[in-house]
Parts: structure tokens; C-alpha cells; sequence
């Protein structure tokens, strides 16, 4: 969770997180049907980075240290529940990613005013990106 202190955010180095799909779990998640609601931003980066091209997860245990920034193109995941980050973090940017930079700071000017709180501790949110799939 440190802070970005490059002059630009190609240059940071992303921590790597070891993680873990199970075959149950891939086969769930790949034949879901309606959204994918990813819980947190370690399970985002993880779906993310065991996707392919066509957004399909594969099973298995890796290593990533997928930086999501804006700009990336989502795969698999639609929506996401996540607290309220700190700001110049790895987490700020991947919400940002997902909801679009300046939608993400108008919510935050919203929440300071609010006095919401920040970090692990503090309020979460819900970010909702696109329809549910067709059933």
C-alpha cells in the first residue's frame, strides 16, 4: 500500500502477491451468469491476472504483479467492492481504472465532505460498471 513516487505511473514497480484459483472456483467464475461482483482489490488484480485474452480464468497457483492503472482494459471484472483508498496508491488507481478518474474524484471530494473514512478500517463503496449479462 505504499504510495506511487515516480513522475510517472509506468515507472512504479508493483509488489508481487502470490495467489491461488482452484479449478471449482475458475469453472465457477467462467460460467457464471449475470455480474461479477470482485471483492477487494488483491481479488481484482487477481481474476485480472489470470484471465486470458477473452476474459476467460484459468486455475492454478501464481505469482502477479499486475499494475492496474487507467487505461488498463478489464477482462472479467464488472464491478467491485472496495474501501475508500489513500491517496497517489496502487489501490486509488486501479478503482479509477474501473470507474474512470474523474467519476473516482468526485466521489472522493463527496466522501471527505461526508467525513467518510479511509483505508482498511474506514467505509467501503460499490462500483457498478455495466449491466448485468443477458440470462
Amino acid at each position: 500500500f505504499l504510495p506511487v513516487k515516480c513522475d510517472t505511473v509506468e515507472g512504479h514497480r508493483m509488489h508481487s502477491e502470490f495467489y491461488e484459483i482452484s479449478e471449482e472456483a475458475a469453472h465457477a467464475i467462467n460460467g457464471r451468469r449475470g455480474r461479477l461482483f470482485s471483492c477487494g482489490t488483491t481479488v481484482t488484480r487477481t481474476l485480472e491476472h489470470a484471465a486470458d485474452t477473452n476474459g476467460i480464468v484459468k486455475a492454478g497457483k501464481r505469482w502477479s504483479d499486475l499494475f492496474i492503472y487507467p487505461g488498463y482494459t478489464f477482462r472479467v471484472v464488472e464491478n467491485l467492492i472496495t474501501n475508500f483508498h489513500l491517496p497517489r496508491s496502487t489501490l486509488l488507481m486501479l478503482v479509477s481504472a474501473l470507474a474512470g478518474r474523474e467519476e473516482i474524484l468526485r466521489l472522493y471530494r463527496d466522501a471527505v465532505e461526508k467525513r467518510y473514512r479511509f483505508f482498511s478500517f474506514g467505509d467501503a463503496m460499490l462500483i457498478i460498471t455495466k449491466e448485468p449479462n443477458a440470462v
